[in-house]
């Protein structure tokens, strides 16, 4: 907005040397650009959707009887943070160093914050870099890009991390001859483990021989003997 008075003869808008209006004739070919307010104490433009290129210096230049005058604004735009690259999931070996990036732009600048979605460890900065990455830490992480102008902006990225098989717990087993009996075994690895019994650490056990059946899933497996018998002592989990 331009604010004269009624002793003003001729008014403009000029971007930088381009004039917008003259008066109520439009110079710009900008379909964008249009003229608000054409009284005798104010003179102004709009500017519908403003883009980056908009950003700049506009004048306002006003003849009065005696001498030219002009009034003079900057136009910031401010642009919404928004990330425009960020690494892919990945899969890894523990012990492995993990690195991260996720790129954002904006105006004013963006700051971009990495966080743990299942954990309380966050990072600051487009980088993310762990070193010699644990189970613990494996999990979606969230790059969060801000700059206060409209929401944040956010995407994910997981981190599967491989490790070996570990046994976590072992369930033995005291039953009569003649009865039924069963044996659990439970451990934790990525990907997930197989399962294999063993009797004597030498024979593999194979569900539906002996009066057996095997049943495993992704993280514990069962073996079921219907008819105890004195043969079946000393079975072992390898």
């Amino acid at each position: 907005s331009c604010y004269i008075d009624d002793k003003v003869t001729r008014v403009a808008w000029l971007n930088r040397s381009n004039i917008l209006y003259a008066g109520k004739d439009k110079w710009s070919i900008d379909g964008r650009v249009q003229l608000l307010t054409n009284t005798k104490t104010e003179y102004s433009i709009v500017i519908i959707n403003v883009d980056v290129a908009d950003e700049g210096l506009y004048t306002c230049s006003y003849q009065t009887e005696d001498k030219p005058h002009t009034s003079q604004v900057y136009l910031i735009v401010q642009v919404p943070a928004k990330i425009i690259n960020i690494s892919s999931s990945i899969t890894v070996n523990e012990g492995s160093d993990v690195n991260l990036q996720c790129l954002a732009v904006g105006k004013p600048e963006p700051t971009i914050t990495w966080k743990q979605l299942q954990g309380s460890f966050s990072n600051e900065g487009e980088l993310l870099d762990i070193t010699e990455i644990n189970r613990q830490q494996a999990g979606e992480y969230e790059c969060i890009t801000s700059n206060g102008v409209s929401t944040p902006d956010s995407k994910k990225v997981l981190i599967t991390v491989n490790y070996p098989p570990h046994i976590t717990s072992v369930k033995n087993a005291q039953s009569p001859v003649g009865r039924t009996a069963t044996l659990r075994c439970e451990a934790m690895a990525v990907p997930a483990a197989d399962f294999e019994w063993f009797k004597d650490e030498k024979r593999r056990l194979i569900s539906g021989t002996d009066g057996l059946s095997i049943t495993s899933e992704n993280s514990w497996s069962v073996i079921l003997f219907s008819n105890v018998t004195s043969s079946i002592m000393g079975i072992t989990l390898a």
